[in-house]
């Protein structure tokens, strides 16, 4: 059974509010508000639209019959946005950002639907397999910010900070 946007809209706050989601971070429904902020739509024939626009242009558009997709859609958004502010909080300067970011999402996914955080676990896995941790990337940047900062040439800061902290 197709269910209206203010369903949808009633099944997602209360998800939400599951793992106290802050509404800023959750989409519109029908009204977009811009800004890349993701905006749910659905249609006579019971099709589910989730669509980021800004500024008029359309960057994405996902379609479903599924609501499941949908909800999980939505919450991948929501819960990497908390996983990506609780990393900032807690951050560790030898390690890279992805291992606390994934972790809290899996977790935070895990309260809502073990099928989204199975789901989700793969994305992890398929993103891991092309761009592996680099533990060492943030004080990497850190160090050659401080070299360019002291003059040295971008071919040199590579070499130097590649040197004190190398890509494992």
């Amino acid at each position: 059974m197709v269910k209206t946007i203010g369903e949808i809209q009633n099944v997602t706050f209360d998800l939400a509010k599951k793992i106290n989601a802050p509404n800023h971070l959750l989409p519109t429904f029908s009204t977009p508000r811009g800004g890349a902020t993701p905006n749910i739509e659905v249609d006579p024939s019971g099709l589910y639209y989730y669509v980021i626009s800004e500024r008029g242009q359309e960057y994405e558009r996902k379609i479903t019959s599924d609501l499941n997709d949908l909800l999980y859609w939505i919450f991948s958004s929501v819960t990497f946005s908390m996983a990506c502010d609780y990393e900032l909080q807690h951050r560790i300067a030898d390690k890279d950002g992805r291992r606390i970011i994934f972790a809290k999402q899996l977790d935070l996914l895990g309260i809502l639907n073990k099928e989204w955080q199975e789901k989700e676990a793969e994305e992890h896995t398929s993103i891991l397999t092309d761009y592996p941790f680099d533990d060492l990337a943030g004080l990497r940047a850190t160090y050659c910010g401080e070299l360019r900062a002291n003059g040295f040439s971008e071919p040199e800061i590579e070499k130097i900070a590649y040197k004190k902290y190398p890509k494992m």
